[in-house]
């Protein structure tokens, strides 16, 4: 599923735990509600303490939610162009101990099978990324470079490619591929139906858990168009646990899109740099922020020539 493409870890017993302590806690807080509506006449007190045992829980794909992640894949796949606006929720830990939370902003075109425009605004500095089936370009307005790679002939081979050449990625990625289905349910070990929803931007949606060995994931479908509206995600291989929120917006399916929306005239002006990993620093490279004396490493010997 999606958001889980930098995330891969061999630690794949932590997501059964998260899986298993999350199912936990809502039987618990169930069991709760139930006992707090029986009757005072109707308790018994308790004589002696008793040990309760562990619940057992069996993993099991449900069909209904299932089914909804195969509709949502069904409206996604047959979508010929697509807009939608992408709003990127993430925490990062903090030396006080609480997570501090950053936002992205993603807007999103794209028209299949070789068009791709993505614009990022947020907290931090801007960047626009385009494809139009022969090239693919990363541009940094403030600093007006522009990093340029020749592209394989498809959305998918793109995107594969930045990630493998340049580790580009975003978090909405299975969503552009062109069988989501398959993306959005590898190696699925869990997957049940929450319940309705309205609370996502005002649409009525349906509320799905799904989780692999290496993600838990809450996602919110549209009730009438089958459009993701949310997920939510947590990785096994944080230690932390820290939350990832992805919510999607303004949702344009099969409209017009202007041929020459997939390429920038600015960047394509722009000085060009290596369609290369951040990071890999290049050769002579220094950092921006000199260290103080205090703080230096100490210098290496050089080895003397003979």
């Amino acid at each position: 599923m999606m958001m889980n493409g930098t995330h891969r870890s061999s630690k794949r017993d932590a997501t059964l735990v998260l899986v298993l302590g999350l199912l936990f806690a809502g039987e618990v807080a169930a069991q709760t509600a139930q006992t707090a509506a029986i009757p005072a006449k109707v308790a018994k007190p308790a004589t002696t303490a008793r040990k309760s045992a562990a619940p057992q829980y069996k993993l099991v794909l449900e069909p209904k939610a299932m089914d909804l992640l195969k509709a949502t894949s069904a409206r996604l796949a047959a979508a010929k162009s697509m807009s939608f606006t992408a709003a990127v929720g993430y925490e990062f830990p903090s030396k006080l101990g609480p997570p501090i939370a950053y936002t992205m902003r993603y807007d999103v075109t794209m028209q299949r099978p070789d068009k791709l425009k993505i614009l990022m605004p947020g907290d931090g500095p801007a960047s626009e990324f385009y494809y139009d089936g022969k090239m693919m370009m990363a541009y940094a307005p403030a600093e007006n470079l522009v990093a340029v790679a020749d592209a394989p002939p498809t959305i998918d081979a793109a995107l594969m490619k930045a990630y493998n050449t340049a580790a580009t990625f975003f978090p909405f990625t299975d969503l552009l591929v062109t069988d989501p289905y398959v993306a959005m349910t590898d190696g699925a070990i869990l997957a049940f139906y929450i319940g309705p929803s309205g609370m996502v931007g005002g649409v009525k949606t349906d509320m799905v858990a799904w989780a692999n060995k290496d993600v838990f994931l809450q996602i919110w479908i549209g009730v009438d168009d089958k459009l993701p509206r949310r997920v939510r995600a947590i990785y096994a291989a944080d230690p932390l646990q820290l939350r990832n929120d992805l919510e999607l917006s303004n949702w344009q399916v099969d409209s017009m899109i202007a041929p020459d929306a997939f390429t920038s005239q600015k960047a394509l002006a722009a000085p060009r740099i290596a369609f290369a990993s951040p990071s890999v620093a290049p050769p002579g490279a220094k950092p921006i922020v000199k260290m103080s004396p205090a703080k230096a490493a100490p210098a290496k010997p050089q080895a003397k020539t003979p």
